[in-house]
């Protein structure tokens, strides 16, 4: 890890007491979360983030590529869940929604064969003109993604595909040890299991 991403892994790793230790306290990025980046192909800080924000999460969103048309529009990340959105020239701002939680209600859903393995797919359309409304679930242990679509232009192939293609997850294992790593063993994604134990 090169020094200026060690320096950006320390500043995420820093703000994390004050993610988890207040419910209202918030972190907001415009840098993409990107799934890879760099000659070292770490995950970018804002997965990180998101890992902090849902410390049960075994798997946590990110984005693999932004295709022609769309736009990364923001991250907000809070303590308990955590959520970033896409633009689309077509269909309009917060196309696509991705959250990440420790649970969600997927009541109503259909389950289907999923194309990550390890994690449950469920889809549920509530609404398919004038506009095309519906979520998407990955339930996996101590957590959930769901992508939310809410799509105005005619073409829905194209942001299905992107929820399918260009949206990613990185594991919780992988993230922690670039943390590690990046920090010279001194950060730790969680914190150790026998921090402030007193036996």
């Amino acid at each position: 890890m090169t020094g200026a991403r060690r320096a950006a892994a320390v500043a995420v790793l820093t703000a994390a007491p004050l993610l988890a230790a207040c419910g209202g306290a918030t972190s907001v990025s415009a840098e993409v979360p990107a799934c890879s980046t760099g000659d070292e192909g770490d995950a970018a800080d804002g997965v990180v983030l998101m890992a902090q924000a849902v410390p049960t999460a075994t798997w946590v969103p990110c984005v693999e590529s932004v295709p022609v048309g769309w736009t990364f529009a923001g991250l907000d990340a809070r303590s308990g869940w955590a959520r970033f959105w896409l633009d689309s020239d077509r269909d309009g701002v917060h196309a696509i929604e991705v959250r990440l939680a420790a649970e969600c209600d997927t009541s109503g859903a259909t389950e289907i064969p999923s194309e990550r393995e390890d994690l449950r797919r469920f889809e549920r359309v509530t609404q398919v003109t004038p506009q095309y409304l519906g979520r998407r679930y990955y339930v996996f242990p101590g957590g959930c993604t769901t992508v939310v679509f809410t799509l105005s232009g005619e073409n829905r192939g194209e942001p299905l595909a992107l929820a399918t293609q260009g949206l990613g997850v990185v594991s919780r294992e992988d993230l922690a040890a670039q943390v590690h790593t990046g920090s010279g063993g001194r950060l730790h994604l969680d914190p150790p299991a026998d921090e402030g134990d007193p036996s």
